[in-house]
């Protein structure tokens, strides 16, 4: 099972070691994405059923299907971690593929991805646990935009960067509860544009909210409005302190973002992180595919 301590260690911008040494198991950055789920964690697989299909799963194998359904796809080096390579991991990697749960694509520079297939979606979904509702963690199968492909594979390692801050700022205290990706912000924000035409056979299918109802729903969802719309993060991390619920918005920015639409960035207030940063591996190697933090 892939352990925090054998992770990378991270350096953020402003020297601060974001050190996964000396960490409970069970504080995993994956393992907030296994909230919702009735999924092993132990070393030893287990069968697990969805509806008339059998798989069997140990704790890494569940953790990787939910980091990966979490943020839609999520580069193989960094489910690996120091594994790349390993017959550890190649074992990982070929039992979930043998059992039709995730597939590969590729990311450029002779690297690869990881994402859900449409029975690795399933089999999430089956085992969500009683507890779970529809605030819970939600998963997704294949990847979103192709020609955003190389900006979402970022994704997670943000998360993991910002989750680890989270735990240095609150002596360990945050409990991330679940990620929230754009595309689903998004969909809950045209479910409120659309709400007064549903069930309406008169409806032309144009949204009729105002600019104050819109402007009061961004504020109720804590998300930005200016230029006459309201500017969405690509992906909002939800956490609990001390029993009171909180959360970070958080963007990535690439090297193509200029002039309007990088200062629109800027004026959002979300976490920014820069795609292409330097990052502290073990022995000072460079990391090729954490996100480095904007200050602003």
């Amino acid at each position: 099972m892939l352990d925090p301590r054998d992770m990378s260690r991270d350096r953020d911008v402003d020297g601060r070691d974001l050190n996964y040494e000396g960490r409970q198991r069970s504080d995993d950055p994956r393992d907030a994405l296994l909230n919702d789920l009735d999924l092993p964690l132990g070393r030893e697989r287990e069968v697990v059923l969805d509806r008339e299909r059998v798989y069997e799963l140990n704790g890494d194998e569940s953790r990787t299907l939910a980091t990966v359904g979490a943020f839609r796809v999520v580069p193989e080096r960094d489910l690996a971690g120091h594994r790349h390579d390993s017959p550890e991991w190649d074992e990982t990697l070929a039992h979930l593929q043998e059992q039709g749960l995730v597939q590969t694509v590729a990311l450029g520079d002779h690297e690869q991805g990881l994402t859900l297939t449409d029975r690795g979606l399933d089999l999430l979904e089956a085992n969500r646990g009683a507890g779970s509702d529809e605030d819970g963690q939600a998963f997704h199968a294949g990847v979103g935009k192709a020609r955003e492909l190389h900006h979402d594979s970022h994704l997670f390692a943000a998360y993991r960067l910002t989750e680890a801050r989270l735990r240095d700022q609150h002596d360990g205290g945050a409990k991330v509860r679940r990620v929230v990706l754009e595309a689903d912000l998004k969909r809950e924000y045209q479910s409120f544009l659309q709400d007064h035409n549903c069930d309406r056979s008169d409806s032309d299918g144009r949204p009729d909210r105002d600019q104050d109802e819109i402007r009061e729903w961004a504020r109720q969802h804590d998300l930005p409005f200016f230029d006459d719309q309201v500017h969405f993060p690509d992906f909002r991390v939800e956490y609990e302190v001390e029993g009171r619920e909180r959360h970070e918005d958080v963007e990535l920015i690439t090297p193509h973002y200029r002039g309007a639409h990088a200062a629109s960035r800027a004026a959002s207030g979300f976490r920014c992180f820069r795609i292409g940063g330097v990052g502290g591996g073990r022995g000072g190697s460079r990391h090729p595919r954490l996100a480095e933090e904007l200050l602003a």
